[in-house]
């Protein structure tokens, strides 16, 4: 068998009263709550599936602003290892009301709130992602080199 992890994005993203927004969505079975977030398609640009992903799962554009750091997985539900790279992004209007398959809602939620959330968090990085984002973790954007050819 051969390892393939997989490389992801994930968004953070915090409004002027403090709240994050949030995706509620259907995974495994479960109702789950997470970062805007998922997989950078192929020759994709790591900063465009920030704005994509965020898009498609909350209709909200955003500008990314900070990188925060890539946080590994490993689920234990299906084994794949997730590189899990996280932005810091500013929020500049929502677009659409239509989201993704599997996207229930998007809401804005106190750090209060998400903590509540506890095992309805899709992973363990959601709140530590959330975390180093609070405690100050911020990293150009250029730390990410992104060579296209």
């Amino acid at each position: 068998m051969t390892w393939t992890p997989h490389a992801t994005v994930a968004v953070i993203i915090e409004d002027d009263q403090g709240r994050f927004l949030m995706v509620e969505e259907h995974s495994g079975g479960r109702v789950v709550f997470n970062q805007p977030a998922g997989h950078v398609e192929e020759d994709e640009a790591v900063l465009d599936a920030v704005r994509r992903e965020t898009l498609e799962e909350t209709g909200w554009e955003v500008e990314p602003e900070h990188f925060l750091g890539v946080y590994t997985y490993k689920a234990p539900s299906n084994g794949v290892t997730y590189y899990r790279f996280c932005y810091a992004a500013r929020a500049l209007h929502r677009v659409s009301e239509q989201l993704d398959t599997g996207i229930i809602a998007a809401h804005w939620l106190t750090l209060d709130a998400i903590r509540a959330l506890g095992d309805q968090l899709r992973s363990p990085l959601v709140l530590e992602c959330i975390e180093d984002y609070r405690n100050g973790r911020r990293y150009p954007l250029e730390v990410v080199v992104d060579a296209q050819t």
